[in-house]
């Protein structure tokens, strides 16, 4: 048996200017995590079952050329598959053996009652699923290789996004992340093998490791009202050829950069100043596309943390999910946030910051 995790994510800054190559984001893996699990079959095909579906049952084989066939063919696991077939394909070009496997799938990123956080399930569960099939194949995969094979599969899913999430889930801890060209991505995909495609440089993609101050302490509130990130991605693509989007591409560079500075050197109330200019400039976004990405509720938990002292946004696309608080764990009023959100019908998330290395 061969078991692999991966951690869901929170943005914390930067969210869609991220999906411009060039435009950094700042996000960070929480212990929220899915966790994959391979064991050799008793017939000649594998199947895919998660805790979350007990009635989902797919069963896979491969082609010849490495393409998976499932039944039924609509399955609730596109992301499995599209990670197993990179993981195969990859196997194939270093001529290892190819067998079948059972893949069990489950998580910890929703509430008990199924309810999602917008921790990003898709990018974890891809994840986990190159990281633990990698192993059952017998494939040594550098960090970098691990998130390029996992990029390739979740985007030939998901079709759009900065695949942050991914990076997030792949590296743990916190990220400043810059998307690649997915467009030039696809392209280079269907014309190299996929052994070129992960020692090959990618455009513009830059991700680094980030050390928070000490005295940093995050805080996450979830307003109970799912939102769907592919979807408001989407909705914004009709805006990105306006002038004051591009203004917002500009301003939103020149934040997340300051913000990326401050972790840097370790200043605390420089990061808190960069959040809160970087939520001014989502909400002058969701004033000229709109879109609403700043809800009612995650507006009363962004006044009740700056209330008490600290600094919040919404978190990823908005529109509901989760919002963030960053505060000065030293200061008194810190400790009132949770109780405060809480009176207010926000539920606090007992969340704390994921570091791949504690978990290998």
């Amino acid at each position: 048996m061969i078991t692999a995790t991966a951690p869901g994510k929170l943005y914390i800054a930067g969210e869609y200017a991220v999906v411009t190559p060039g435009c950094p984001a700042i996000l960070v893996a929480v212990d929220r995590t899915v966790t994959v699990t391979l064991t050799p079959p008793q017939a000649t095909t594998g199947t895919i079952t998660s805790d979350q579906d007990e009635r989902a049952r797919v069963t896979w084989q491969t082609t010849p050329n490495g393409t998976i066939i499932t039944t039924p063919a609509a399955h609730p696991f596109p992301y499995v598959t599209a990670a197993l077939e990179m993981v195969l394909r990859l196997a194939q070009e270093r001529g290892l053996e190819i067998r079948p496997a059972n893949l069990h799938v489950t998580s910890t990123l929703d509430d008990a009652a199924g309810k999602k956080y917008g921790l990003g399930s898709s990018a974890a569960v891809t994840v986990a699923t190159v990281k633990a099939a990698a192993r059952y194949y017998h494939l040594a995969l550098t960090k970098t290789a691990l998130f390029k094979l996992t990029a390739v599969a979740a985007y030939r899913v998901q079709g759009n996004g900065s695949l942050g999430d991914v990076a997030a889930s792949t590296y743990g801890g916190w990220l400043a992340y810059q998307a690649c060209d997915r467009e030039w991505l696809m392209k280079t995909a269907s014309r190299v093998s996929v052994s070129q495609l992960i020692t090959m440089e990618w455009p513009q993609l830059k991700i680094t490791p980030l050390t928070p101050p000490p005295a940093l302490q995050l805080l996450v509130g979830w307003t109970g009202t799912p939102a769907s990130t592919a979807n408001l991605v989407a909705q914004m693509d009709h805006h990105r050829v306006k002038a004051a989007y591009q203004q917002f591409l500009t301003a939103s560079r020149q934040c997340v950069n300051a913000m990326i500075r401050a972790f840097q050197s370790g200043d605390l109330p420089a990061i808190q100043h960069q959040l809160a200019v970087n939520r001014t400039l989502l909400t002058k976004l969701a004033a000229v596309s709109g879109i609403n990405i700043e809800t009612p509720t995650l507006t009363r938990l962004v006044e009740i943390a700056c209330r008490l002292g600290a600094q919040a946004k919404s978190s990823g696309a908005g529109g509901g999910d989760c919002g963030i608080a960053i505060a000065d764990r030293h200061a008194p009023e810190t400790s009132r946030i949770a109780a405060a959100w809480q009176a207010a019908g926000i539920t606090p998330l007992a969340l704390h910051v994921y570091a791949e290395e504690e978990h290998q």
